[in-house]
């Protein structure tokens, strides 16, 4: 018999709660202890053995629990040709985990069709669990909604814009967009994280959350959990001449909690897009 939707999507997000358990031991270990750092594009783009290790362990807990599985991670690329599609980060906020500031998380989601039906983040550290499937969204077990402030001059914004390569290509016109922003908001934070970011805007420990740079298995989970948990989320065509199919695929985004409207963060938000 075909499974039912909302059966299969519990019993997907099941399995993307048991693969970001099986690797936080080891992630928690190895925080804050010594590593060795190795570059992807640059510098700043920093990777360790523990993000290769924790994907491919997060891999195998999958294809155990999934066989009908094809996982697309950050450090591993694409392996498998099955029915569920899976994005895995190993850990999102890598410089931030080599740093030893811990604000960093293991980020899972499954889709059907193209379609997220089933997302976690964990953050290690803290030991919360965001989760979210067909049926709704959950903190550490406990049904979650989003809730911000209603408007920008008491809400907190967090972004990751403008980071070096768009200071490079946009240069004085990004920090004017940073400084609107600065302005329009109460505060504004730069933790380092896109998808523990957008958890805590769906937990309504942040008000907004915006970036302009990323990938999909930065935001896959986060956008499910931010949606079932009340939010708004608005993907991005940044510096692509087509609209992607999916939404997880956009390069930017805007998400914001239950009851908030900003403005001047949609209006900056857009600008940047269109001219990247």
């Amino acid at each position: 018999m075909t499974e039912e939707p909302h059966a299969r999507s519990r019993r997907l997000r099941e399995i993307a709660e048991g693969a970001a358990r099986s690797v936080q031991e080891q992630l928690r270990e190895a925080f804050r202890g010594r590593m060795t750092v190795d570059h992807k594009r640059d510098a700043r783009d920093v990777v360790t053995v523990h993000d290769k290790n924790a994907e491919k362990a997060i891999a195998a807990y999958i294809f155990e629990h999934e066989p009908d599985s094809r996982l697309l991670g950050e450090e591993g690329g694409a392996v498998g040709d099955g029915s569920v599609s899976w994005f895995v980060d190993p850990i999102d906020g890598t410089s931030n985990f080599v740093d030893g500031i811990a604000f960093w998380c293991i980020s899972i989601a499954a889709a059907v069709d193209g379609e997220v039906v089933a997302a976690v983040i964990l953050d290690p550290m803290a030991d919360d669990l965001f989760a979210a499937d067909l049926d709704g969204a959950w903190l550490n077990g406990s049904a979650m909604r989003s809730n911000a402030a209603k408007a920008e001059a008491e809400a907190t914004l967090i972004t990751g814009y403008p980071n070096a390569r768009q200071l490079s290509a946009h240069g004085g016109v990004a920090l004017t967009d940073f400084a609107e922003l600065v302005l329009a908001f109460r505060a504004l934070r730069r933790p380092g994280s896109a998808a523990l970011t957008l958890a805590h805007v769906a937990a309504g420990w942040a008000d907004a959350a915006a970036g302009f740079s990323v990938n999909p298995w930065d935001v896959s989970a986060a956008e499910l959990i931010v949606r079932q948990a009340g939010g708004t989320y608005v993907p991005l065509a940044v510096g692509q001449s087509e609209r992607p199919a999916h939404s997880y695929e956009h390069r930017g985004y805007v998400a914001v909690g239950g009851g908030g409207s900003y403005p001047t963060l949609m209006a900056v938000a857009r600008d940047i897009a269109a001219r990247s």
